[in-house]
């Protein structure tokens, strides 16, 4: 990776003078008025996808998969092979991300990287991410609702959780947020900065007391131990299921590369946001995994129980401290929940702009007081809760809304990166870019997306049952067809992919001061 920028808001071309990268005029030079408030530092934009990605959350809610579909060999190895495919997914975006920083982000740049077909190609980029988004978004409340029912029945054993008490908290803290978003915007990048130091001394908290609390601990050579309850009598297909435990923890990283029309030296920090936010997330959530495999106990009991990482808590550090360490990772859960969220709105209100949503105008409108699109975050926080409402009825509906989630951003990842690879030396990199390893890492990239949204789709339990089916083909393939038919029955006709609002000194004077 390489960043040739000579001085502090300059940018270096072979044989040419220093050119000062200035954010608004690389906007404007892409088409766009500048509508948001730049009022994120680098920090900001690196938090905003370290809090998405979130650790604690991630592996607190499927750790427990893992236990039973390889065990602690692939929780461990899986962690290290995944988190490096994650990292060059996360490289090559951000390479793409230097060239075109803006909310539209991956569905922007596909149709701008296509050689033909543009609309086409950002038309489903950009339904892939919203998917993934707002599913994300409904994903991480319920996962929060969850463990805020599990420390409910720790503090007071006769409250019994029920799945409509899930849906209704997860509706919630959903519209909490949602207001979050509306009236403390200020507060929001606040929250954001706190939720880096929250997560890092939660997990040195969490980690010091695994290490220190437990009598004992597992041998060394524990973290080789193979395990496969899947059901399944192949153990390599039990193992390749466990890999899902850290693609599942590594979403949202996208979120800096939309915040970057609200970044400052967007060029430069939104991808250095991508990169550093997965980087830190692979080393900080490699030592989390290690202390709670090396915690284990009666390793049935905790692989059997509702939720395997708490009852490691109870079993090495007794009842009061568990509750304690509990309130950490829902505190996690909530910040990594409205993070998403933002990152949610600035996509609706960027594909919006580009008129590819029903009611464009309602959702690309700002609000004049806070210089955020109002609008959008309730259409995140609406699409977010009808998510949500299948879990009233099925759990296992509410699973393949979250594959759904996973393998809708990760394809939305790859088909830039793939126009990317495949537009070759035509490519006009930013001023961070991957040089020379810029194809092997791009192939890299695309190859394990489309490997691991296939692990996602395929059965994960046996018997394969109605309870244990996975339902997320389904779900894609529901998403996908909707998606074809509206374009083309009417979208084809009037979305041609991101539009210009003029030439930079025209789209200049739209600027919002």
């Amino acid at each position: 990776m390489s960043e040739r920028t000579s001085v502090p808001r300059t940018r270096r071309h072979a044989g040419r003078e220093p050119v000062v990268i200035d954010d608004d005029a690389t906007l404007h030079a892409m088409g766009y008025p500048r509508k948001l408030t730049r009022r994120f530092q680098a920090f900001d934009n690196f938090a905003i996808s370290f809090t998405i990605i979130n650790i604690l959350s991630g592996i607190f809610s499927s750790f427990g998969f893992g236990m039973n579909a390889g065990g602690p060999r692939i929780l461990v190895f899986g962690w290290i092979g995944v988190s490096v495919m994650v990292l060059f997914i996360g490289a090559a975006m951000a390479e793409v991300a230097s060239a075109y920083p803006t909310s539209g982000a991956l569905y922007f740049s596909a149709g701008k990287l296509a050689k033909r077909h543009h609309g086409a190609w950002s038309w489903y980029t950009g339904w892939l991410n919203f998917v993934g988004q707002v599913g994300g978004t409904a994903a991480t409340g319920y996962a929060a609702a969850t463990f805020i029912q599990a420390f409910l029945a720790l503090q007071w054993p006769s409250y019994e959780p029920t799945v409509h008490q899930t849906v209704l908290i997860t509706a919630l803290i959903i519209a909490v947020q949602g207001l979050a978003n509306t009236y403390t915007v200020r507060l929001v990048a606040v929250l954001n900065r706190i939720s880096v130091w929250w997560l890092l001394i939660g997990l040195v908290v969490i980690v010091g007391a695994l290490v220190a609390g437990p009598h004992e601990h597992r041998p060394a050579s524990f973290a080789t131990h193979f395990v496969n309850n899947t059901g399944f009598s192949n153990g390599l297909y039990g193992g390749m299921l466990g890999l899902l435990v850290t693609s599942w923890t590594f979403t949202g990283f996208d979120g800096s590369f939309h915040m970057s029309e609200e970044t400052v030296r967007a060029t430069v920090n939104a991808p250095r946001g991508i990169t550093r936010s997965i980087g830190y997330s692979a080393v900080t959530g490699l030592i989390l995994i290690l202390a709670l495999v090396y915690s284990i106990g009666d390793y049935g009991k905790v692989a059997g129980s509702s939720a395997p990482p708490v009852q490691i808590l109870i079993d090495g550090l007794g009842m009061g401290t568990a509750k304690a360490l509990l309130l950490i990772v829902i505190g996690a859960m909530l910040f990594c929940g409205l993070a998403n969220l933002t990152s949610n709105t600035r996509q609706i209100f960027a594909f919006s702009r580009d008129g590819a949503m029903p009611g464009s105008r309602w959702w690309h409108s700002v609000s004049p007081r806070t210089r955020t699109p109002v609008k959008a975050v309730w259409l995140a926080v609406a699409c977010s809760l009808v998510l949500v409402l299948p879990g009233w009825w099925s759990h296992t509906a509410f699973t393949a809304i979250v594959s759904v989630n996973v393998v809708g951003l990760f394809l939305a990842y790859a088909v830039p990166i793939f126009l990317r690879l495949r537009l070759g030396a035509e490519f006009r990199p930013g001023p961070w870019h991957l040089g020379r390893w810029s194809k092997p890492i791009g192939a890299l990239a695309v190859v394990w997306i489309l490997l691991s949204s296939v692990l996602f789709m395929l059965p994960q339990a046996s018997p394969i049952t109605v309870d244990s089916f996975n339902y997320a083909p389904i779900a894609l393939a529901a998403v996908l067809v909707v998606a074809t038919v509206w374009w083309f029955a009417t979208a084809r006709r009037r979305f041609r992919g991101p539009v210009s609002y003029g030439r930079p000194d025209e789209v200049a004077a739209m600027d919002l001061v």
